[in-house]
């Protein structure tokens, strides 16, 4: 099976696909760091759709979610916009959990799977 890799640096790759299915890397809202969760998120959300879509699948395939905030305080504003943009009919498994992030700019970091 061929292993596909895109947006490939020396260190990762953003996404990669795999035997049916789409792994990207952890997302972080590298325009908009130091703006307020939902702000981050947003982008985050947009980052992974576009990656979903170069390796040719989207967001209602998506198996399972996993997200980092750096603040359980924030978990309900991330969650406005997480709900507003998930698809309803397919919504995948998903973990949240508070961790410290590479960045105090970075609040929220997101990392899906998916089916292609």
């Amino acid at each position: 099976m061929t292993i596909e890799r895109f947006e490939s640096g020396p260190r990762m790759s953003m996404a990669v696909a795999h035997g049916g299915l789409v792994f990207t890397a952890g997302q972080v809202a590298a325009k908009n760091a130091g703006a307020a969760i939902d702000v981050q998120t947003a982008e985050i959300l947009e980052k992974i759709d576009s990656l979903l879509a170069t390796a040719g699948t989207d967001k209602s395939r998506l198996l399972s979610v996993s997200i980092w905030i750096s603040d359980m305080a924030d978990f309900d504003a991330m969650n406005a916009v997480y709900d507003a943009w998930v698809d309803k009919k397919n919504p995948p498994a998903r973990a949240c959990v508070e961790a410290k992030l590479a960045s105090d700019k970075f609040i929220v970091e997101i990392a899906a799977i998916a089916a292609r």
